[in-house]
């Protein structure tokens, strides 16, 4: 390895990753615009050595940080300065990474190019929704690749998107310190809640800003600047404050518990009354990406990337198994 790619490695951040529709893929995206896609069936086989744990392709995919990726039953979508592209598995297997399609959403002004920081797949109608530094929810017809709605409201850079299936709603997190509920079928907003307003939920010294959520049905978990709490959306009731004193970047609902990360080198275990059962180390000091394998359960692993060139690998969830290395 020369210089300038060792450096590039010690320097290097993870921010995305997504899984093939097959389970047996890991797609990673850095700060460099490069897409590593590692095998987890060769990973983790007994016979694996360290040459299995390092990338079987990788490529540059855009010209700056890839923020987002998500994968539909076909293709690896990616995202960051203003665009989305496609990348085709069965290209990608195969070892070519020949771009299928591009799209920039209508942005305002042709001069503006807002990254894309946050997507999301929503089944139901065959649609992407993306947002980021323009402010505004876009929603992209997957077939055929138009910009069918857009979601105004937020005052400032949005960080994450949810979607609550089951009443076609679309949450969104953002730098102005609102989570926002909008209505998929029309693109109205719904709902409006101002996490740093509540006393119990409030950090000062940290900001307003939403940086993660997540959501269950009639339950949604948010955290950034202000505390990671658990809301009742109906009642607008903050239910529990988490004991986690850092910024979070990540979280998700997973059997009985809540997995978050971000400003430590750490995976919390929360219980939803509140409880912190167990925090596992990881190898990046700051997490930004939190995956679980749900395609095969063969391969069903929990992965984290943030501010390393390694990926952790945990089989269990209570323990790292293995590290792979984007190099």
């Amino acid at each position: 390895m020369d210089i300038h790619r060792s450096l590039e490695v010690l320097n290097m951040s993870i921010y995305a990753q997504s899984i093939s529709p097959c389970g047996k893929y890991l797609a990673a995206g850095n700060n460099y615009g490069e897409i590593a896609i590692f095998s987890l069936s060769a990973a983790l086989s007994s016979e694996a050595k360290e040459e299995s744990k390092k990338p079987v392709v990788s490529f540059v995919a855009h010209h700056g940080p890839i923020y987002a990726m998500v994968s539909t039953d076909r293709q690896l979508l990616s995202a960051g300065n203003g665009e989305v592209k496609a990348w085709n598995w069965s290209d990608i297997v195969k070892k070519g990474c020949k771009e299928a399609w591009g799209r920039r959403p209508p942005y305002g002004s042709s001069l503006q190019v807002p990254e894309i920081n946050s997507l999301q797949l929503n089944l139901k109608d065959n649609s992407l929704l993306m947002a980021g530094g323009d402010c505004s929810i876009h929603m992209m017809d997957l077939e055929s690749g138009t910009f069918t709605h857009e979601f105004r409201g937020h005052t400032d850079y949005i960080h994450c998107l949810a979607l609550r299936d089951q009443l076609r709603e679309c949450l969104s997190g953002s730098e102005d310190g609102t989570v926002r509920l909008w209505d998929l079928r029309n693109g109205n907003q719904v709902q409006s809640i101002e996490v740093h307003k509540y006393e119990e939920c409030n950090r000062p010294q940290n900001g307003k800003w939403i940086r993660c959520l997540a959501t269950d049905s009639e339950w949604m978990v948010c955290g950034g600047g202000p505390a990671l709490t658990l809301w009742h959306l109906r009642s607008v009731t903050p239910i529990t404050v988490f004991p986690v004193p850092q910024c979070q970047h990540q979280v998700m609902f997973y059997q009985d518990l809540i997995l978050s990360a971000g400003q430590s080198p750490t995976i919390n275990h929360l219980q939803i009354s509140g409880e912190m059962k167990t925090q596992i180390p990881c190898i990046p000091r700051c997490i930004h990406s939190l995956l679980i394998n749900e395609h095969s359960s063969e391969h069903k692993v929990l992965t984290a990337a943030g501010s390393s060139h390694c990926i952790d690998v945990f089989i269990n969830f209570g323990y790292r198994a293995f590290s792979l290395t984007f190099t």
